[in-house]
């Protein structure tokens, strides 16, 4: 669980940090993509999906401010970036319940080696 965790947070890392320039240019729809992509994959009410989207958004300038943070090792921005993930989860919990957070997490996790996979090796 403790590395599902931490690769979620990874995951929000990579994703964030390569959407940056586009979620900067229009971040309103990043975020719509974002909440249909929750409906149609996990099957979320569109309120949920609001919910997981503007709770994930309202911690984006804290990992953008770890992201960036050059004095900071890999391990230590793992770490931050696992401490915003798990403050996530707790938010959203109440809203998802224990079946769908699972799923969530699992799509997540997915979502993220998907990106792994186009990334390039040292990259």
């Amino acid at each position: 669980m403790k590395s599902r965790l931490a690769a979620g947070a990874v995951f929000f890392l990579f994703l964030f940090a390569g959407l940056s320039a586009f979620a900067q240019s229009d971040p309103a729809s990043r975020q719509a993509a974002m909440k249909q992509k929750l409906i149609t994959d996990l099957k979320m009410t569109p309120v949920q999906a609001d919910s997981v989207v503007s709770i994930s958004s309202s911690y984006m300038p804290q990992r953008r401010e770890i992201f960036q943070n050059s004095s900071l090792t890999q391990d230590e921005k793992k770490a931050q970036m696992q401490s915003i993930t798990d403050s996530v989860d707790r938010r959203i919990q109440p809203i998802l319940g224990d079946s769908l957070l699972k799923q969530y997490q699992d799509w997540r996790m997915k979502n993220m080696q998907q990106m792994r996979g186009m990334r390039p090796p040292n990259g």
